[in-house]
């Protein structure tokens, strides 16, 4: 069992940044790899970062060079560090985990067992 609570979303205008955490608690051999995936409203969710057991990472070619994730393993929080925010980041933004997932499907929400509640991102123009 994992519980994964995210914070940090919030409002910024284009070009601002926001860091995106995601504290885990549990069985911590379960959120081996962790991900971020965003939704909009519309839309379907997508993948934007993960970083597997090993972390090493994987971006979505739309956050490359803009969005950062890493882990905290002492405290086992996840975060997602955004720059350079365009309208187009505005969604909401999920935290996934689950004990091992290969680096291929690492963006595949059908991958992770346990998710978050999200936190809202809205980028304004």
């Amino acid at each position: 069992q994992v519980k994964l609570v995210e914070s940090g979303g919030g409002s910024v205008q284009t070009g601002g940044s926001l860091r995106l955490s995601c504290e885990a608690s549990g069985n911590s051999a379960s959120s081996g790899c962790m991900a971020w995936f965003r939704q909009a409203p519309g839309k379907e969710r997508e993948g934007v970062a993960a970083i597997l057991s090993d972390d090493n990472t994987r971006y979505a070619d739309s956050v490359k060079g803009r969005f950062t994730i890493s882990k905290d393993h002492a405290k086992n929080t996840l975060y997602l560090q955004m720059n350079s925010l365009k309208p187009d980041d505005t969604a909401m933004y999920y935290c996934a985990a689950d004990r091992l997932v290969a680096g291929g499907l690492a963006l595949f929400d059908e991958e992770y067992s346990w998710w978050g509640q999200g936190t809202q991102v809205t980028v304004s123009s």
